[in-house]
């Protein structure tokens, strides 16, 4: 085979793989919208009137990201245009889900961030959001989640779990609670003794320091990626 031979087979094997890869992660991501709509509405429904200052929504955001808050926190689901594959040192290439047929390795990625709302609010630009998940999706539609708590151990198993709305839901729940279990730690007294006159003068325009649940502090648990 020479070498515009083996050009065109590449094309022909990876690219139309990674097409079918992206559009199934679309596909995926469009019902995640619909689950995401369903949970803040049910969690808004159960909530009622218990107190006016609590509040949830869902916000459409185009089609590679949408937002959900939750009383004092957003979550914000994003899904990158591009097909990933595993590197060769994950535990999954010794299954031979992997070794059969390598096409299982690549996925689209849907990932998960969390904010505080009040970084929107306040236009708080240097605020800081964290990656608390990342869902990977293959050709087939298995997928698994890397990401902290919960997240990180109830969705391992890609060779057997098929994504539905079932566990799109699931998903979205996981990580609603683990972000109202991720609270706001004070940030270290070294962090915050000094301020520039601009710094001052712009918290009267709703922008302050930057702010982050984990800002300046590092944690153990926290820095495990399962």
């Amino acid at each position: 085979m020479n070498t515009q031979e083996t050009i065109l087979q590449l094309i022909k094997e990876k690219s139309v793989l990674k097409q079918d890869v992206n559009q199934l992660t679309t596909d995926t991501f469009k019902e995640l919208k619909k689950a995401l709509q369903e949970s803040i509405d049910e969690i808004k429904s159960k909530f009622g009137n218990a107190d006016q200052r609590v509040e949830f929504y869902y916000k459409d955001k185009g089609d590679l990201q949408a937002e959900i808050k939750v009383a004092g926190d957003v979550l914000v689901f994003q899904m990158h245009t591009n097909v990933f594959q595993f590197d060769k040192t994950h535990p999954l290439w010794k299954s031979s889900y992997f070794q059969n047929d390598e096409a299982n390795s690549y996925v689209g990625v849907i990932n998960i961030y969390n904010f505080l709302s009040d970084s929107f609010k306040y236009n708080r630009e240097q605020d800081l959001g964290y990656l608390i998940g990342r869902i990977f999706i293959n050709k087939e539609k298995h997928f698994m989640v890397q990401g902290k708590r919960q997240l990180g151990f109830l969705y391992q198993d890609m060779i057997n779990a098929t994504m539905d709305y079932t566990a799109l839901k699931s998903i979205v729940d996981s990580s609603i609670l683990y972000t109202l279990s991720f609270d706001l730690f004070i940030p270290p007294y070294e962090t915050i003794q000094q301020l520039t006159v601009d710094d001052i003068q712009n918290m009267n325009h709703g922008i302050s320091a930057a702010t982050g649940k984990r800002l300046g502090f590092q944690f153990g648990i926290e820095n495990n990626p399962h």
